[in-house]
């Protein structure tokens, strides 16, 4: 009986073998073989990119393919394609390069290369959508393992489908006899699902300046912690020469927790976490580099070459896979003054040994040092790092929905980021509302009654304040300056009005009342108005029967004007068909303009009107209604109902403002869009949409941190905009496992499952096969023991088959669940995470992401005609 049962579970393994070959690495690397680039036959290391162990796991070389760069500070960059469709793991890397050639590597991981070429300037870019760094190595530094359990995702139907390696040459000396490089890392990959998700948090100062001769130069960074916990494993430091030391803590309650300490100037490896720690939401994670600028000549800025320096502190972390998100960055202080009480081992330079210097700095000195006066970077000096995980969705608890609410026409937030509401009260905009000539045909309706311009709370929707009774007929636009002051548009009386917070009369009129014109002195139908921070001067979008923005001084004198009308066939640059909503850009001195029946955004520099650029998706369709820009690199925007016939759907989206790529779009699941007519971001990256049709706002809120970063090469910001790290909406509160929107996520990833094809079905069928015939012959073999040997042979055949059905089912005694085992903090151990060498190794990780103008009339518009609002 014995040997029968050994037959069956034999039998069992060979088909599932047979079924896992369905999907092993060997099954898809035939395809991969005839796609790989070939290595420079001086380059040294594997002529085979994919090498298959096992059953699912196997390695992948990504490598330069022989390059010799021609200049200093060189960054190259290659591509492969992860080599199988379904969902993989990395769970090691191996780097292959040294501090003689190579200053860092970085690997990202995307779904589409910027290039197709063997190799390409990173100048041109790294992936044209959303990238992560996966790896970063630099300085000799060696090798790293991560926890068991623990794996990068990739892959699969989120996961990334290329790798793209960034490698930074930066002393090309040692490329005089011209020979070829062929530094680069290879990956150990898995299919076995890993019940930990690793990432990585990096945190990086962008805007530090080290005075020449300065003794101490601190650099600091915190940033508030808005998501599910993650625990940290490891963690590694990089600066360039000027760096002392470099720390890391998590802030809890006022208490400090070291993450970890080291000298930049060491291999700069990824070091473990002597004490397990562990980050909840709310937790501040704060780092502190320490520089000294003696023998320096010049200030020493952030950048990307020698001469330059960086500030960064990574953190390698697993969360569990349902909430794991795998990039993110913070490179803002949030809390100077708690610095006042961190360590004094954080001020505390690290002894380094002359050997451990060599081996980090390689054979090369310091190149001559030149003067950086300012963070200036040259056009396609920029990288984007993108968490790709980040998404926006509508915050179910936000009450405001229930508002009983006119047309809502404008949104803003005032200097408290309180929500401030610009609504029609019981006037509405429809065909009756004007003549051809957009001269306003109600006028015997009076002014609108109620309070136009309502003061929220944006976390409960309470109502603060109102003001704006009895004086506009049909609001539209609405911005607030940085003293608190309301700047609106009325369409019907042409006019742009500022106000104070409560004061009863105008403070500024724009515009004759009731009287449309093409003037200086005159608009027709303005739409909205902006107000500069740093200089105080006026834009207003003029308008529905205008095709021009105005710039007026702070004190409303007519300075300049520039756009025009569409001309037909494609529209061109700084034509308009309804410039319709504005946003500033401060920190570029740039100002965009939502051209709404165009379905496009143009950006233009404030002082001349310059176009600079325009952002245009198919998705916007052919109406886009508004746009805001959040600090930090972010633009939001909403577009409009579709045209019979087309079929992009009305809804918000979130683009990387450097590239102009949607990263994220989003749609409310309480009521529907019907004209989403304006759209406000807060700094945090909370969204608020006004509706005209609906007559409500939405409020949305990232469900994943957000970190935008444009950055020259490795690390530097490109347009020094201080960024911030997004907070979660407060729904999380202190049990974020219970929100609804997640388990809605959880739904939909099961539907997708539900979905994975033929081959899942084939193989899950050649799985249970065997199980059933195992279980038919034991069932029969049962009732012939029962018959012949009754209740006692009974007993004994229950104990046997139930060690051989808990052994199928991993529930042996001797078993460990890992999942548990990881997912519990107090039981973690390290004991798979390698402590790194730093006595030499040639392998090595670093660093260095014909218009009519009714709006709101609801009727629906043929093809050609223009909807208003």
């Amino acid at each position: 009986m014995a040997g029968l049962v050994n037959n069956l579970l034999i039998l069992i393994l060979v088909l599932q073998n047979i079924c896992l070959g369905f999907r092993s690495p060997l099954s898809v690397f035939k395809r991969y073989k005839d796609a790989t680039r070939s290595l420079s036959s001086e380059c040294f290391g594997s002529t085979r990119p994919v090498v298959s162990f096992g059953l699912s796991d196997f390695t992948l070389d990504i490598r330069m393919p022989g390059v010799t760069p021609k200049q200093s500070d060189t960054y190259l960059c290659m591509s492969v394609r992860l080599p199988v469709d379904d969902e993989a793991y990395v769970v090691d890397f191996k780097p292959h390069g040294s501090m003689d050639t190579v200053h860092h590597m970085l690997l990202f991981g995307c779904n589409e290369p910027s290039s197709n070429e063997n190799y390409w300037d990173c100048d041109e870019g790294i992936c044209k959508d959303k990238s992560n760094i996966l790896y970063a190595w630099a300085r000799n530094a060696p090798p790293t393992r991560l926890p068991k359990g623990v794996g990068f995702r990739v892959g699969g139907e989120t996961g990334s489908k290329f790798f793209v390696l960034q490698v930074h040459y930066g002393d090309i000396s040692a490329f005089r006899d011209k020979h070829k490089d062929c530094s680069g890392v290879t990956l150990h990959l898995t299919h076995q699902k890993q019940p930990l998700i690793a990432g990585m948090y990096l945190m990086m100062s962008v805007n530090t300046v080290i005075p020449p001769g300065e003794k101490v130069v601190d650099a600091d960074i915190a940033c508030h912690y808005k998501r599910f916990p993650m625990h940290l494993f490891a963690y590694r430091v990089h600066t360039h020469r000027l760096g002392k030391v470099v720390s890391g803590y998590r802030v809890r309650n006022g208490q400090w927790t070291l993450i970890g300490r080291q000298s930049p100037q060491v291999p700069q490896a990824f070091y473990p976490v002597e004490h397990p720690v562990d980050v909840s939401y709310d937790d501040i994670l704060a780092a502190r580099c320490v520089f000294s600028g003696e023998g320096r000549t010049t200030e020493t800025h952030i950048g990307g070459t020698a001469n330059d320096e960086m500030c960064n502190f990574y953190i390698m972390y697993y969360m569990e896979a349902k909430h794991a998100v795998s990039y993110t960055t913070c490179t803002q202080n949030a809390n100077p003054e708690m610095f006042r009480n961190i360590p004094q081992e954080a001020n505390i330079p690290i002894p380094v040994k002359p050997d451990m210097l060599k081996m980090a700095h390689g054979h090369h000195e310091e190149t001559k040092d030149t003067d950086k006066s300012s963070l200036q970077l040259s056009k396609g000096e920029e990288e984007e790092i993108l968490d790709q995980n980040f998404h926006i969705e509508e915050a179910m608890e936000w009450p405001g929905l229930d508002l009983k609410l006119g047309q809502v026409s404008g949104l803003a937030l005032d200097p408290e980021n309180n929500l401030v509401i610009f609504h029609r009260g019981d006037h509405v905009w429809d065909e009756n509302s004007f003549d051809s000539k957009f001269v306003y045909q109600q006028r015997g309706l009076g002014p609108i009654e109620q309070n136009t311009i309502l003061v929220l709370n944006p976390s409960n929707a309470k109502l603060l304040r109102s003001t704006g009774r009895n004086l506009f007929y049909l609001p539209h636009g609405l911005s607030i300056d940085k003293d608190g002051n309301y700047w609106v548009t009325d369409v019907a009386l042409h006019q742009v009005f500022k106000l104070g917070v409560d004061a009863k009369e105008p403070l500024l009129i724009l515009g004759v009342a009731l009287q449309p014109g093409s003037d200086s002195s005159h608009f027709c139908q303005p739409t909205d108005v902006a107000v500069d921070p740093v200089t105080g001067s006026i834009y207003v979008s003029d308008g529905y029967c205008n095709s021009r923005i105005i710039q007026f001084s702070p004190n409303g004198l007519y300075i300049m004007q520039w756009g025009e009308e569409t001309s037909s066939g494609k529209a061109g640059p700084g034509q308009f068909r309804i410039p319709h909503s504005l946003a500033l850009i401060p920190e570029l001195s740039q100002l965009c303009v939502a051209d709404r029946e165009n379905g496009r955004i143009q950006c233009f520099k404030l002082e001349t009107g310059e176009f600079v650029r325009e952002i245009k998706h198919k998705s916007f369709g052919r109406e886009l209604f508004a746009v805001s820009y959040s600090p930090g690199g972010l633009l939001f925007a909403v577009n409009g109902m579709p045209y019979p016939g087309e079929s992009e759907p009305v809804q918000g989206f979130v683009m990387n403002f450097s590239t102009g790529e949607i990263i994220d779009s989003f749609i409310p699941l309480r009521k529907s869009f019907e004209m989403p007519h304006d759209i406000v971001a807060s700094e945090d990256k909370t969204v608020f949409v006004g509706d005209v049709h609906a007559r409500t706002v939405w409020k949305f809120a990232s469900t994943e941190k957000m970190e935008h970063r444009s950055v020259k090469k490795a690390g530097i910001e490109v347009q020094e905009v201080k960024a911030s790290e997004t907070v979660i909406e407060a729904r999380l509160k202190n049990n974020p496992e219970s929100t609804d929107p997640l388990k809605k996520q959880e739904k939909q990833h099961l539907v997708r499952q539900a979905s994975t094809g033929v081959s899942f079905v084939l193989i899950t069928t050649l799985v249970i096969i065997p199980i059933v015939v195992l279980l038919a012959i034991l069932l029969f073999i049962r009732w012939r023991k029962t018959a012949v040997y009754g209740a006692d042979g009974e007993h004994k055949l229950d104990s046997n088959s139930g060690r051989i059905l808990g052994r199928l089912r991993g529930k042996g005694g001797g078993g460990l669940n890992l999942g548990n085992f990881f997912a519990s903090h107090k039981g973690y151990s390290r004991k798979g995470f390698d402590r790194l060498s730093t006595e030499g190794s040639d392998q090595e990780k670093d660093e260095d992401d014909g218009t009519d103008s009714e709006e709101e009339y609801s009727a629906p518009a043929p093809p050609q005609a223009l909807s208003s609002s």
